[in-house]
């Protein structure tokens, strides 16, 4: 399904974030909900060199990579009809212009509100909706691919962009998972923080 078929049938789209885009989405959208989509792991596999790095030494920033028993936590925004546009163009440039990334089309569960009753179907129903998202795969010239965390935290701790150091996009997000998802357990990206604080600290 295309993003414009999902507009004709919802009369706007979902993009869902699980890097940088959890912070700072800088795009225009009605509101924002908090989930996770299934059957992905993230990890700091892809290369940045443009806004965590550059050239000579790109960054580290996240991926998703595929995993049937994973999933991933971030945070999905509704995008109204007449807003798409200038949100995919603002997102286009960012993500798969400057940063490498593909958009694929995935089911995103969102987090049960407080009041909501889990036994109902129709809630559980109305908290899987489709968003678009932007993965980063193999084929990419700059994708780093898997390392160890010690030598991944290493690389991030010594590389910065044109937005600032890669050791903020990893405190940034890392603080993300402890403040909104208190109770997941992001095992590689919290091995990553470690690593990395121990190397500056």
């Amino acid at each position: 399904m295309k993003p414009q078929d999902i507009i004709k049938e919802k009369g706007s789209i979902w993009i869902f974030g699980y890097g940088s885009l959890v912070w700072k989405p800088d795009f225009k959208y009605k509101r924002s909900k908090i989930g996770f989509v299934e059957g992905y792991k993230r990890r700091f596999w892809h290369g940045d060199d443009l806004y965590r790095g550059d050239k000579e030494k790109p960054g580290r920033v996240v991926t998703l990579v595929q995993d049937h028993e994973a999933c991933t936590w971030g945070v999905a925004y509704e995008v109204a009809d007449s807003q798409v546009d200038e949100s995919l163009q603002y997102l286009d440039m960012r993500e798969a212009v400057g940063g490498g990334y593909v958009l694929q089309l995935l089911e995103f569960t969102a987090r049960e509100e407080k009041g909501q009753n889990n036994n109902n179907n129709n809630n559980n129903n109305n908290n899987k909706l489709l968003a678009l998202v932007y993965i980063a795969t193999s084929d990419n010239p700059i994708y780093l691919g898997p390392a160890p965390d010690s030598e991944i935290a290493e690389r991030i701790v010594l590389c910065r962009g044109s937005a600032g150091l890669n050791m903020e996009y990893l405190l940034r997000l890392a603080q993300f998972m402890r403040c909104c998802c208190p109770d997941v357990d992001d095992e590689h990206l919290f091995s990553v923080e470690a690593a990395a604080l121990a190397l500056v600290l």
